[in-house]
């Protein structure tokens, strides 16, 4: 049996982005865009669950996971701190699985897991998107429940 292909998303999917905006915004308001700072994609916190569910994927016969992450493209250093932030979180395996892409339909994959259905190319995705933080999966448990891992 062939594994199925799993992209999973970083901001706000992995990676906890719009807390650390809104508290950037508040500690420095003249700051419109603080992803644009040094070390702001590197010091995200982890979504509760995503570091265990990325574990097990890993782990399954059914799934082949990949992070597919879409860069913020005015900030040069936000490549480099998802790739710092993977490796630190999830380590070496998964920065050989990582993919930064500002399009997600250019990919071919069974699986989406994204907390956008759309702007990035999730509308045009062949496979299913997992809209994550939906009513339908609004947690890491629930997606590993629908995936059954």
């Amino acid at each position: 049996m062939s594994k199925k292909v799993i992209y999973i998303d970083m901001d706000d999917t992995l990676c906890d982005y719009a807390s650390a905006h809104k508290l950037a915004l508040k500690l420095a308001p003249k700051i419109l865009y603080p992803q644009s700072q040094a070390g702001f994609f590197h010091n995200l916190l982890p979504i509760t669950g995503g570091i265990e569910a990325m574990e097990q994927l890993l782990a399954s016969e059914r799934y082949d996971p990949f992070i597919l992450t879409a860069p913020s493209v005015m900030n040069p250093l936000c490549y480099t701190e998802k790739r710092t932030w993977v490796e630190a979180y999830l380590g070496m395996e998964y920065v050989h699985r990582l993919i930064i892409s500002p399009r997600k339909d250019l990919l071919k994959g069974d699986f989406l897991i994204d907390d956008y259905n759309e702007g990035k190319g999730q509308e045009a995705f062949t496979g299913k998107v997992i809209h994550f933080g939906s009513e339908a999966f609004l947690d890491w448990k629930c997606v590993r429940d629908f995936l059954r891992v």
